[in-house]
Parts: structure tokens; C-alpha cells; sequence
């Protein structure tokens, strides 16, 4: 019992740690990216590449996690991510941080990317019961949410304060790399933590049926939950939370320390909505909470460029914000629910570069539209996401489990 608990709590400290750095950084990337010499089209293609080696090595390491141990799967993804913010603070050429973007982990959106969900996630439906499965990824969402939201507040005014007392924009944005490559190191600290408890336990099942990508019998529904992920995160791939950050930059010329406030606000927001999807999974089921949840956001979305001012602009993204994250806690809950334990890192995996390699597509396509229109990404956005949750409404609300919690 106790390594149980210490197990979760060493989870959530390196969840809190990983989205920390991911806010952290989220808020300054793609300005350091445009001070270094990218245009907007250069930036999205960026973007798109780095969801892109996201995808080939998570999964590479997600689909082998619980066959070569969840725990190493875990460092190596920490090391990437601190290599990757090393490079950064070192060169601002174009094409090796293009490079150290796809090889390692760098997070454009503020969101996850890289091994480390899939496989924590994993881990959790191990270590606690069926029934508080759904909370427990609540709260693990919440965490999260908390920890990116602190990140982009304290990156923006750190940036803001540096600028202030005399650094150029370019090197405040390098400080904020450093801290980046440091929780990195940090992160690859506290796995070393965690105890075999963790591991996968194999079924008898998984030794005599053959073994794809770490799936066995699950492998259908596995494929229809990523086409429809991947859809949902192509969508989500035009409002980056970098991109939302340029745009409220350029079209209001709000400053660093101002767009940190915004998305602290906005993760807050977004991180106590996922504790609000428990109660109500349990009156509605996991599917219904997922769709009458996400449809509203999508809406609200797609109206915040066609707000005249900064006001009702941010308005419209707070509102959209303080739902948008109901479906999380559920789609993870669902996935595992589904799939053998032995398979849930590869479901978690598979689903989940489904969602990066949706989400690579997006964005060089969303840079070249801010050159053209800045609203635009929000519209198609809002508009593709819809499209996600009718699909998925129609094809799962009977499923077995989309009422069990």
C-alpha cells in the first residue's frame, strides 16, 4: 500500500513538473522562434515537424513500454525533452533547432507530447480500481492544468521583467529555455523513483494471440477511438497555444506578461472543468460527457476572432476554456476501459500519436493562414471539432462501457 501511494504521488509530481515547463515555455516559444528569423509559414512548419518526430518516437517507445519497462520508457522521454531545450539555448539556427524539435520533446501547444501520458496513464489504471479510474484522471488532468497554467504565468513575467532590466527579447526568451532543459534533468530524477509496481503484468491472452503494436484482441476498436483522436488534434493543431499566444500578440499587441495572465487563467479554468466531468459522467455516461461538453467549447472557439475587442476576445476564449477540458479525464477513462491491462500502454500510445501525427498536420497550414487571415484557424478549428464530436456521438453511445465510470 504504501509504494502505491508513493507511486501515485512520484505520477503526479512529474506531471506537475512536465506541464510547468510545458506553460512555461508555451508562452514565449513561438516568439523566440519569430526573433530568431521564422516567418509564420517557417514557424508552422516547424510546428508541424516537431508533432511529426513526436509521433515516430512515442510510438516507437509507447507501443515497446510494456514489454521493455514503463519506468525506462519514462526516463529516456525526460532526457529528450531536457536535450531538446539544451539545443535551443544554444543556437538559433533554423535547422538544428528544427532537428532538436523533432528528436526531442519541445511542446508548441502547452499540452502534453512525448511518451510520458500513454504510459503514466497506464500506470494509474494499475494502480488504482475501475471505479475511481475516472477521478483519479481527473485529478491528474487537473494537476496538469494547474502546473501549465503557473508555467505561463511566471514564463511571462519572468520574460517581461528580463526585458525590463535589460536583456533583449532573444536572450530573456534563451532564460526561459534554461528552465526548460532543467526540469528536464529534473524529471529524469524523479522517475528513477518509481517502483516495479508500475510495470505491466502480462495476460495469458497477449503469450497466444499475435501481438501488434502492443495490442492483441483490442486492436478494432483501438483503430476507430485514433481516427477519431486524430481528427479531434488535427483540429486542435490550429489553435496551438503558442499560435493563440502570437495571435493575441499581433492583433492586440498584448505583452508577455499579459498572455501569461491569459493562459494561467485559461488552464485554471480548464483544469478544474476536468474535475466537473466526474459527477457528470456518472449521471450521463463517459461518451455523453465527452460530446455535450466538447460541442459548446467548439463553439465558443469559434467565435473569438469575431470578437472587435481584447476584452470580449479573451472573454469568449476564458468561457471555452472553463469547458473545454470535461472530455479529457472521460477519453482517457474510455480508452482504458476498453483494452486489456496488458495493452493499456499501446491503446494509450496509439491513441495518443494518433492525436500528434493529426495535430503535425495543422500547423503549417494554420501559419500560412495568419499571413492571410488571422481568424481563420479558430473557424476551422471550432468547425472540425464538431464534426469529431457528432461521429463519435453516433458510432460509441451504445458501446458497453461509455455509461460505467
Amino acid at each position: 500500500m504504501f509504494q502505491t501511494n508513493r507511486n501515485i504521488v512520484l505520477l503526479f509530481t512529474t506531471r506537475t513538473l512536465r506541464l510547468f515547463g510545458y506553460g512555461f515555455l508555451s508562452i514565449v516559444l513561438a516568439l523566440y522562434l519569430s526573433e530568431s528569423g521564422f516567418t509564420d509559414v517557417l514557424m508552422g512548419v516547424m510546428f508541424s515537424l516537431t508533432l511529426v518526430g513526436d509521433a515516430g518516437i512515442s510510438l516507437f517507445l509507447t507501443t515497446t513500454a510494456d514489454r521493455f519497462g514503463r519506468k525506462k520508457t519514462l526516463i529516456i522521454g525526460a532526457l529528450l525533452m531536457m536535450v531538446a531545450g539544451v539545443v535551443f539555448v544554444l543556437t538559433s539556427n533554423p535547422l538544428l533547432l528544427i532537428l532538436a524539435a523533432i528528436v526531442g520533446v519541445i511542446s508548441p501547444s502547452g499540452n502534453e507530447i512525448g511518451p510520458f501520458l500513454p504510459v503514466e496513464q497506464a500506470m494509474l489504471s494499475q494502480l488504482v480500481p475501475q471505479e475511481q479510474r475516472t477521478g483519479v484522471f481527473a485529478w491528474y488532468n487537473l494537476a496538469g492544468s494547474l502546473a501549465t497554467a503557473a508555467g505561463a504565468l511566471i514564463g511571462g513575467f519572468l520574460t517581461t521583467q528580463l526585458q525590463r532590466n535589460g536583456f533583449n527579447p532573444l536572450n530573456s526568451y534563451r532564460i526561459i529555455l534554461c528552465g526548460y532543459a532543467l526540469i528536464g534533468g529534473l524529471l529524469t530524477l524523479v522517475f528513477t523513483g518509481l517502483t516495479g509496481e508500475c510495470e505491466a503484468v502480462p495476460s495469458s491472452l497477449a503469450a497466444s494471440t499475435p501481438n501488434r503494436y502492443g495490442l492483441h484482441k483490442s486492436r478494432g476498436v483501438v483503430t476507430k477511438l485514433s481516427l477519431l483522436f486524430s481528427l479531434d488534434a488535427f483540429a486542435g493543431g490550429f489553435v496551438l497555444q503558442s499560435f493563440m499566444a502570437y495571435w493575441f500578440h499581433v492583433r492586440f499587441s498584448a505583452d508577455e506578461a499579459m498572455l501569461g495572465s491569459i493562459f494561467f487563467a485559461a488552464n485554471l479554468l480548464a483544469g478544474f472543468s476536468a474535475l466537473l466531468a466526474v459527477p457528470l459522467a456518472k449521471k450521463i455516461g463517459l461518451i455523453r460527457t465527452m460530446v455535450f461538453t466538447h460541442l459548446p467549447s467548439n463553439i465558443l472557439l469559434i467565435l473569438v476572432p469575431f470578437m472587435p475587442n481584447f476584452p470580449l476576445a479573451i472573454t469568449m476564449l476564458l468561457l471555452r476554456f472553463s469547458i473545454s477540458q470535461m472530455d479529457v479525464p472521460t477519453r482517457q477513462a474510455y480508452t482504458m476501459a476498453v483494452v486489456d491491462p496488458d495493452e493499456r500502454s499501446a491503446a494509450a500510445g496509439i491513441t495518443g500519436i494518433a492525436r500528434s501525427v493529426g495535430a503535425s498536420l495543422a500547423p503549417t497550414v494554420a501559419g500560412a493562414l495568419l499571413s492571410v487571415s488571422m481568424g481563420s484557424p479558430f473557424i476551422i478549428a471550432g468547425g472540425l471539432k464538431i464534426v469529431y464530436d457528432l461521429i463519435l456521438y453516433r458510432d460509441f453511445k451504445a458501446s458497453r462501457v461509455a455509461d460505467e465510470v
